[in-house]
């Protein structure tokens, strides 16, 4: 059975003086984390342990993230963590800031055909 993917979330992060490229993929990890409430879980009966992460992070330098410590800020799930350029630095008064991107997609057994639709019972 194959996967289907049920949750893209997408956040931003930045480190503003430390130059600190894993503590921006954190924050914008944190960011996308924060936009979600999902009850499928619980509603359908899903183990989370069913659930596969795949974290992207974007930043100008991404052999600078830790991956282990990305992964170490996601709940749930088994997660998969890749750094690839993109997000930005950007430099003010000689200081370099780093933006960093983050898309957290979730993966589940396909569904199909384990559920169907009922009537809604009336008041």
């Amino acid at each position: 059975m194959g996967e289907k993917r049920m949750i893209l979330e997408m956040g931003m992060g930045n480190d503003l003086y430390g130059q600190d490229y894993t503590k921006a993929a954190c924050r914008a990890v944190q960011d996308a984390l924060h936009h979600s409430s999902i009850t499928l879980f619980s509603t359908l009966g899903l183990d989370h342990q069913d659930m596969r992460v795949s974290v992207t992070i974007g930043v100008a330098e991404p052999d600078r993230v830790d991956l282990e410590v990305i992964r170490a800020e996601l709940p749930r799930g088994r997660a998969e963590v890749r750094a690839v350029k993109g997000g930005m630095n950007t430099e003010s008064a000689g200081q370099v800031h780093v933006v960093a991107t983050a898309a957290i997609e979730a993966w589940l057994p396909d569904q199909a055909g384990k559920w169907r639709l009922g009537k809604i019972a009336e008041s």
